[in-house]
């Protein structure tokens, strides 16, 4: 039997798991029940597991039966802040829905861990299956290495696979060696300066010209400072100058945006160059400002070698047709990120919409009408094996 044949057989369970998460999703680092429903699953596998102390995380350890090195392999856990439209039987009926597909991944990751746990014996080292809250606010992942997420084997991690489900043709595998997905940044200004009266505003120093002078500058900033082969995408969404009547002056204006970056040195300037501009177009209005910069996760970027080694073990084990070269990186950013700028390793994607749904239409991930198909979860625990068994067998 292959491992798509035996992750196969395992698909009702994987279906029923991914079923009940979906039905109770949960937010953010605290995720009780789905962290009860991880351990129930694991039982009776040999592992050995580990619970969060600051976040509701599992780490289960799979120990090989000969020495080698140890690989991890991610699932994250947590659902959105959406009330969901999808017309699904089991959908969720309060204010939070896995609108992002996590709920397939830590099934899938389940499943990877019973394949894996019946393939012991042939293993030439160790497996760590990190389950992992807290991925939609950007701390999760961080949380659990400084929690000793990468020595917990007792040596360190050599390294990490990660797999996420995206809406598309149902089956394909995507990934490419090198930068795969943005580094992200939330943005907070405030410009202060002195509130007066419409008719008189040589009287007052008024913050929305600079407020809205520092928008055009962003974008300038973005396309003049920066390569446009290392693109940096700044979108300002949020943007508050006053809520008294018309013909008043406030003293404060606010600005919020979105900063991606794909590389280390984007990542370097944006944090050296965006707050001085900012405070300087402020300062010559005659006003000041106060900047708030906060890294959400740096850019995820695939190991070169590993990421080419893993397209030859997906397009082995599917087929070649199933595989897709990601032709550029994408914007969107992942906190797994934060493993692999400690680890080398691979982030790749599973397309996963259903085959009644037109793919050009799908809703995307994020959006409370977006619908995943399960049957696809056999396909993910028989990747995730397949990367481990790869890497710790070559």
């Amino acid at each position: 039997m292959t491992l798509v044949d035996d992750a196969r057989a395992l698909l009702p369970d994987l279906v029923r798991l991914r079923r009940e998460i979906h039905a109770d999703p949960e937010l953010a680092l605290r995720l009780p029940h789905t962290q009860q429903r991880v351990i129930a699953a694991l039982d009776g596998l040999g592992l050995e597991i580990t619970r969060g102390e600051g976040l509701d995380s599992v780490v289960a350890v799979l120990r090989g039966g000969h020495p080698g090195p140890a690989v991890l392999l991610r699932g994250d856990m947590d659902a959105l802040p959406l009330h969901e439209q999808a017309d699904v039987p089991f959908r969720a009926t309060g204010d939070a829905m896995h609108a992002c597909g996590h709920d397939l991944h830590v099934a899938g990751l389940v499943g990877a861990a019973r394949l894996l746990a019946a393939r012991r014996d042939e293993l030439h080292g160790d497996v760590v299956f990190m389950f992992q809250p807290g991925e939609e606010v950007g701390d999760g992942a961080r949380l659990m290495v400084e929690e000793g997420l990468l020595e917990i084997t007792g040596t360190r991690v050599a390294a990490a696979y990660g797999l996420h489900v995206v809406a598309g043709p149902r089956g394909i595998f995507s990934t490419r060696p090198g930068p795969l997905m943005a580094g992200a940044f939330e943005l907070q200004v405030t410009v202060r300066g002195k509130g007066g009266h419409a008719s008189q505003p040589h009287f007052a120093v008024d913050p929305v010209p600079p407020t809205a002078e520092i928008v055009t500058a962003l974008q300038s900033y973005a396309t003049r400072r920066h390569d446009v082969f290392d693109p940096v995408v700044i979108t300002v969404t949020q943007l508050q100058a006053g809520a008294a009547a018309f013909n008043v002056i406030e003293g404060t204006a606010r600005l919020g945006a979105s900063i991606r970056v794909l590389s280390a040195p984007a990542h370097e300037r944006v944090v050296a160059e965006i707050p001085a501009l900012i405070e300087h177009i402020a300062a010559a209005h005659g006003c000041t400002a106060e900047v708030r910069l906060e890294l959400l996760c740096p850019p995820l970027s695939n190991d070169a070698e590993l990421g080419r080694r893993a397209l030859e073990t997906l397009a082995d084990t599917f087929g070649q047709d199933r595989v897709w070269v990601t032709p550029e990186p994408v914007m969107g950013s992942e906190d797994f990120s934060y493993v692999l700028r400690e680890v080398p390793g691979v982030y790749f994607f599973l397309r996963a919409t259903p085959a009644d749904i037109d793919p050009e239409q799908a809703a995307p991930n994020h959006t409370p009408h977006v619908v995943f198909d399960d049957s696809v979860l056999g396909d993910q625990a028989a990747a995730l094996a397949a990367v481990a068994l790869t890497h710790l067998n070559a």
